[in-house]
């Protein structure tokens, strides 16, 4: 069970503060517990129950992070083409549902390099590619400006600047 001020990882929400944990006033079942989850990234409350359904992991690490920011160049991405939309989205839904770092990196740079693809060829990046980017992004940048105590918006020039320095070394 987690305390009161974890940071946790709560479904596709992302990176949400455990504010409070206490029985029963939000659902039908008054002796449940429940964690009421405060969205670091959004605007409302989130009562979940302990015992839910719903994915829930702690945020990762500083040092995990560090050691997935610096492991980028070994990445390999691998974009993904399909003509049936809905198994584009399933297939981009599965890798977001892993709730993994490291499977959401390769997820980004994978549909990086499909939009790069796309704009050679004088085409933009389909709309399910675009939402699942955006989606894959947010939860990534959000959990990694988690970890290492700064700001989302400015976690990707973290990772330029970091691996730049990795570069001239």
């Amino acid at each position: 069970m987690y305390k009161i001020g974890d940071m946790v990882i709560y479904g596709t929400t992302g990176v949400c503060k455990i504010a409070d944990i206490s029985k029963g006033k939000y659902g039908y079942d008054e002796n449940a517990l429940y964690y009421v989850l405060h969205p670091v990234y959004e605007d409302c409350i989130i009562y979940a129950p302990v015992d839910g359904k719903v994915f829930m992991r702690p945020v990762i690490s500083e040092d995990e992070a560090e050691r997935l920011i610096d492991a980028i160049p070994e990445i390999e991405p691998e974009a993904y083409y399909n003509n049936r939309i809905q198994e584009l989205s399933q297939h981009y839904k599965a890798v977001i549902d892993t709730h993994d770092c490291g499977e959401l990196t390769r997820l980004v740079m994978s549909l990086h390099e499909k939009k790069e693809v796309a704009l050679r060829q004088n085409r933009k990046l389909g709309q399910v590619d675009e939402r699942f980017m955006r989606q894959a992004e947010e939860l990534l940048h959000g959990e990694l400006a988690a970890a290492l105590g700064m700001e989302k918006d400015r976690i990707p020039e973290y990772i330029r600047s970091r691996l730049s320095s990795m570069e001239e070394q």
